[in-house]
């Protein structure tokens, strides 16, 4: 698939707090607001916190997770990701809580040959549960310059974004018995590892480990919470507006290559209910 480079507009979002509740916006630092967790000697942090690589090698790849747990808000980080042969490399970005029931809000981004896009694959769990996987190209070479990926979450819906463009919805759809995660908090992880076992072409091509190390690039973190923003307290009503609607059909119109809820294949009893009950855009 060739990139094109569509100038496109900001994306506007109905806002995540309404004004009866206080906005607190956090610019990270990485030496402050994360600890790298494993392959020490791949996980490095730059220019007085502003800056923090992720690396892969044959003897480890690396990870970093955040000191701090988030229940609802919006997360921004830009991501630079590995240029060039990435085949079998998965660069992770996600929130999770822990223990069997945890929840789980994902970005992998899936590398691939010289030349083919990557694909960005998305998910969500609920209570140790997932197979909520969408998956999608992108519209530009997210090696060459840095892309803010964000994830928006309140108790109504988790938003998507890449570049402030929404590529997914997932709704609270707990009237119909679909668990939504919004009781545990979660932390921000990241990782960079080998998964050439599927990775890639479903795993028909592996890394090739003569361009190692692999790198990855961050800057730009920044949470948005709201004070006293439980799930009683966040007014109904918060969606897309009908511009960013647009977008996000334009988006997966074009660019989504995998929505669990199409796949009559994967589940022959029966498409899962949220998908029976939505748009399929959402």
């Amino acid at each position: 698939m060739a990139f094109s480079r569509n100038g496109l507009s900001t994306v506007i979002l109905v806002a995540l707090g309404m004004s009866s509740l206080i906005s607190v916006a956090f610019s990270g630092n990485f030496y402050q607001d994360f600890d790298i967790t494993w392959g020490d000697h791949g996980a490095k942090i730059f220019k007085q916190g502003q800056l923090l690589s992720l690396s892969l090698d044959r003897t480890s790849g690396s990870g970093f997770r955040s000191k701090k747990e988030y229940l609802f808000g919006r997360i921004d980080m830009q991501l630079k990701l590995v240029a060039g042969n990435s085949a079998g490399t998965v660069t992770a970005y996600y929130l999770s809580s822990q223990g069997p029931t945890h929840d789980e809000i994902d970005f992998e981004f899936l590398g691939n040959l010289s030349g083919d896009p990557y694909i960005v694959h998305t998910n969500v769990f609920t209570q140790g549960k997932g197979n909520r996987e969408q998956q999608f190209y992108l519209w530009f070479d997210p090696t060459r310059n840095f892309h803010t990926y964000s994830i928006a979450w309140n108790p109504q819906h988790i938003i998507f974004l890449v570049d402030n463009m929404p590529i997914r919805v997932f709704k609270n759809a707990e009237s119909i018995g679909v668990p939504f995660p919004k009781s545990q908090p979660m932390r921000i992880y990241s990782s960079l590892w080998n998964a050439d076992d599927w990775a890639t072409r479903g795993g028909i091509v592996k890394t090739d480990w003569s361009r190692a190390p692999f790198t990855a690039y961050y800057r730009n973190f920044n949470v948005r919470t709201s004070t006293g923003a439980t799930a009683s307290s966040f007014p109904e009503g918060q969606e897309l507006d009908a511009y960013s609607r647009r977008r996000l059909r334009w988006v997966q119109k074009n660019f989504m290559i995998y929505n669990y809820c199409a796949d009559l294949k994967r589940f022959p009893q029966g498409l899962p209910p949220e998908c029976r009950t939505r748009s399929r855009f959402l």
